[in-house]
């Protein structure tokens, strides 16, 4: 599968990398194609390593302006015009889409995801890997949006939920 992960670029402390690293690993032994925002730094490259030293491909979508952080050895990566584009180049090239702890990037990009999900633009499923609890509060209002009818589809139809690296490889598979 090509597996799209959305994440962060920053550097951040062992208990984010290493679900990070543990993810990446698993995705490469599988033989899953790794497919994201193309950055060699944060989590973006604890990701990439583990898969790339796993056996796993590595397909980036970096933005011109950040053309300076995008992975040299990736083994393919497209640079496109702004980031709307490589929203849509990331979503049209996986099978599937992760969202791990991020910034407000990431916030963007999974709620893009998930409203084309709502209205039935895309049927890709979607897994959220809640470490260390790092998305509490947005699984709490999305909760609260579908119990108050806010949402038009179930939450489970538009977005599950993982603990762990095992757990989030284990749902992708399964569909």
């Amino acid at each position: 599968m090509n597996i799209c992960v959305f994440l962060s670029a920053a550097d951040l402390d062992e208990r984010y990398t290493r679900p990070a690293r543990a993810f990446g690993e698993l995705l490469g032994k599988a033989g899953h194609t790794l497919v994201w925002g193309g950055s060699d730094t944060g989590l973006m490259k604890v990701v990439a390593d583990g898969v790339q030293e796993n056996g796993g491909r590595l397909v980036g979508s970096s933005v011109e302006f950040l053309r300076h952080l995008a992975r040299p050895d990736a083994d393919e990566m497209v640079i496109t015009a702004d980031l709307a584009e490589r929203k849509a180049a990331l979503l049209a090239r996986s099978d599937a889409l992760v969202v791990m702890p991020g910034g407000l990037g990431t916030l963007d990009e999974v709620t893009e995801i998930l409203e084309l999900r709502k209205h039935g633009l895309h049927d890709k499923p979607v897994v959220l890997l809640n470490t260390d609890g790092f998305y509490d509060g947005l699984i709490t209002q999305l909760r609260r949006m579908d119990a108050e009818g806010f949402l038009p589809v179930p939450l489970p139809t538009l977005l599950q939920v993982a603990d762990d690296a095992p757990e989030l490889l284990a749902l992708l598979e399964a569909r």
